[in-house]
């Protein structure tokens, strides 16, 4: 599956219990950034998938931008900035 967002948008991966993944999330939703979050516990696959851009290690929140590249833990300026 293609996880490539949409143009003005991202992709975050993330797990129910992730404290950066909420307090991106929460961040983005002030700042009104649009993302479509996957669960990485409940989505075949997508575990292996966020390992295969950190390494092997399934760390999250890992974000792919329109672009196609990713970043892993990315503050919310960070994900703006890449965006504009």
């Amino acid at each position: 599956m293609d996880y490539t967002p949409a143009a003005g948008t991202i992709t975050m991966f993330s797990t129910s219990w992730c404290g950066y993944c909420a307090r991106l999330k929460s961040q983005l939703d002030k700042q009104g950034i649009g993302y479509t979050e996957v669960n990485i516990e409940e989505v075949d696959g997508t575990a292996e998938l966020v390992a295969s851009f950190n390494g092997g290690n399934q760390t999250v929140p890992t974000v792919i931008f329109p672009d196609g590249s990713s970043a892993t833990n990315p503050s919310a300026r960070e994900v703006a900035t890449r965006l504009s």
